[in-house]
């Protein structure tokens, strides 16, 4: 087929040719549009899977959102259509790649990435992962135009940010988790405000250390500040043991001197009371009370006495006694002393 140059053919001439070179007749052309445009009408049907949500452009604007499922939209280029998988998890290397995963595994570091200055000016590597997924499929798809780089400078710009306000201690020790938190929220605020559709979900920081030609001595500091903190929290540990006991053992000193000061009061009152009742009774009969008191005292005292009773009150007829059983006791204590 031949076209003129000049100006474009009509319709009619365009069928005429075709059914000259393919030597077609009328109805077998309009059998073939037919089938064109039933094809057409069913290239409007698509799925969307589980984890997906369908977006539908109408002449490239969006129109609507479908669900999982089995769907029909108006052929293009009348309604277009786009996919976004919003269960995904997405994971992003910052600071370093992986090359292989090995056995063993490896990694190439990216000094541009992990490189940041802390907040007393001290250089520091920071190697750390990232994962997000899809939170508003829209803005995911129609409000940034490269995703997944616009996530990682975000990150990144976040992570400097964080870094250079603190120490490089804290980041070497007990900060990490406070780094990752406010790096997390940081970094979302900053896709929030781009209306980029994303949510972080983790930010893991992988290995943290100062530049190589310091890193033996920083590892050093890092270690004796670590052995610092174990000995305090030994010490306060022992602190927390002897103390309590301490405490226990002044309380109990305490009340067994209070119980002994009260115990020495009311028997000092006890004593008193008794001498001031004695009085009483030996100024209304001085003889009796003495005979009673000699008695009562003999009776405490005697039985606790060796006695020997002689009836014959002059003692004429009494024998001298020599005490030989005091003598015998006496000595055998003597010879056990001695032993």
């Amino acid at each position: 087929m031949e076209w003129d140059t000049e100006r474009p053919p009509s319709v009619k001439e365009t069928i005429d040719r075709f059914k000259s070179k393919f030597n077609l007749k009328l109805p077998g052309i309009f059998i073939i549009i037919i089938i064109i445009v039933v094809i057409w009408i069913l290239s409007g049907i698509y799925t969307v899977a589980p984890n997906e949500v369908g977006v539908v452009k109408r002449f490239g604007k969006f129109a609507y959102t479908t669900t999982p499922g089995l769907h029909y939209r108006l052929p293009y280029p009348i309604e277009s259509l786009l996919k976004a998988k919003v269960d995904e998890v997405k994971k992003m290397e910052i600071g370093y790649m992986t090359v292989s995963m090995g056995p063993p595994a490896r990694y190439r570091d990216i000094p541009e990435e992990s490189l940041m200055l802390t907040g007393d000016e001290n250089i520091i590597s920071i190697q750390f992962i990232l994962q997000y997924k899809i939170k508003d499929a829209i803005n995911y798809l129609f409000n940034v135009r490269d995703v997944r780089e616009t996530v990682k400078d975000a990150t990144e710009a976040a992570m400097r940010e964080v870094v250079g306000k603190i120490n490089i201690d804290e980041v070497l020790t007990v900060g990490k988790f406070q780094v990752q938190q406010n790096v997390k929220n940081l970094s979302q605020q900053i896709l929030d405000n781009y209306k980029a559709g994303i949510l972080i979900q983790v930010v893991q920081l992988q290995d943290v250390h100062p530049p190589k030609s310091v890193i033996e001595a920083f590892r050093d500091v890092a270690s004796a500040k670590e052995d610092k903190i174990k000995i305090i929290n030994e010490s306060e540990g022992y602190r927390n043991d002897i103390l309590p006991k301490a405490k226990g053992d002044a309380s109990r000193i305490v009340n067994e001197a209070l119980a002994y000061k009260e115990a020495k009061i009311k028997g000092a009152k006890g004593d008193t009371s008794r001498f001031i009742q004695i009085l009483k009774e030996y100024r209304k009969a001085k003889n009796i009370t003495k005979t009673r008191l000699y008695i009562e005292t003999m009776e405490e005292v005697l039985p606790s006495v060796k006695k020997i009773i002689i009836e014959d009150k002059t003692g004429k007829n009494v024998l001298p006694i020599l005490p030989l059983e005091g003598i015998k006791e006496l000595s055998e204590k003597q010879i056990e002393e001695k032993r």
